[in-house]
């Protein structure tokens, strides 16, 4: 079961599991802005079955949770701007939300194995780089907030309820079948849209802040491993990129790729400035070790299968889903 599962990576981690063969429900609200799209799953449609439901439904979900094996809980709010200007509903889906999930779990199926979609935002304006899991959870925006307390709402129920479960503290994710329709949820999705429209993409600063990249393929077997292995329960794992890179850097390499658009350097608007973290990498050795989990796919080849999926499928992601 994904929530979320019509969405980036959840969409993306479907494609994988009905490629293995398995049965696979995925959960969405379809709430708009949200990035859940039906084009997601063009290809698989036959192979999984989705379910149109709000994770925040309680009876719904006490239904859904009954004889699946492992949940891939991904359903959420990611976009820090959007926390800051309605912080309730931010709070409702990646907090009420997740205990509605766990209680569901906890009562109609305790021996589910739960993989939870943190975030590196919980970490705030990093002490040291690069950033492993010993580092203090000081977020700077409310999504950051809310983030971490749904993640530790799953290492509670792990430990005292004996719910399975683990957090995997995802940094930068980019591919196929990302949300480009607004900028409010990732930065590099929207810088490919523009580099593919011929625009100008715009770069707040000098370009000089690092960011650690992961490709949606490697995203998703992240989430096949800790799904796979009893050794995560209780954990709390990073899942970055192989090496940091400047966002000067990246916008180059896009460019090269796209063969179209151009950059433009300018001031932080002051409403995302006062949330930025500065430079930020992590080190993923930890979930390494467990798992063997590594990056597969180095940003250019990552930006070239992008731009790919995209430049036949663009008009397939501006317009609101249907």
């Amino acid at each position: 079961m994904i929530t979320g599962g019509l969405g980036f990576i959840g969409s993306n981690l479907a494609h994988q599991l009905a490629a293995l063969g398995a049965d696979v429900l995925l959960i969405d609200s379809l709430i708009p802005d949200y990035g859940g799209n039906r084009f997601n799953i063009a290809g698989i449609e036959s192979r999984v079955t989705v379910n149109i439901a709000d994770v925040r439904q309680a009876n719904t979900m006490n239904y859904l949770v009954r004889d699946r094996e492992v949940i891939f809980n991904l359903a959420g709010q990611v976009s820090h701007i959007d926390s800051m200007r309605d912080p309730h509903t931010d709070l409702e889906i990646n907090c009420h939300s997740q205990l509605t999930m766990l209680e569901a779990c906890r009562t109609h199926n305790p021996s589910a194995k739960l993989v939870y979609a943190g975030t590196r935002q919980i970490y705030g304006k990093p002490d040291r780089l690069p950033v492993d899991e010993t580092h203090l959870v000081r977020p700077t925006d409310i999504n950051g907030i809310n983030k971490a307390a749904g993640e530790q709402y799953h290492i509670v129920y792990n430990n005292v309820f004996g719910v399975r479960a683990c957090s995997l503290r995802l940094t930068n994710i980019y591919g196929p079948r990302q949300l480009i329709r607004h900028d409010r949820q990732g930065f590099i999705g929207w810088f490919i849209r523009t580099a593919l429209e011929g625009g100008t993409i715009q770069v707040y600063g000098d370009g000089s802040q690092l960011r650690d990249f992961v490709y949606v393929d490697d995203a998703a077997d992240a989430f096949l491993r800790a799904g796979a292995t009893d050794a995560v329960n209780g954990g709390v794992f990073n899942v970055g990129g192989p090496a940091p890179v400047s966002h000067r850097d990246l916008v180059t390499l896009l460019l090269e790729e796209a063969g179209t658009g151009r950059v433009n350097f300018v001031p932080w608007p002051d409403e995302k400035r006062k949330i930025d973290i500065g430079s930020f990498y992590s080190d993923s050795s930890k979930f390494t070790a467990v798992t063997g989990w590594r990056n597969t796919v180095d940003l250019r080849d990552g930006l070239r299968r992008t731009l790919a999926y995209y430049r036949p499928n663009l008009a397939r992601y501006l317009e609101p889903p249907s």
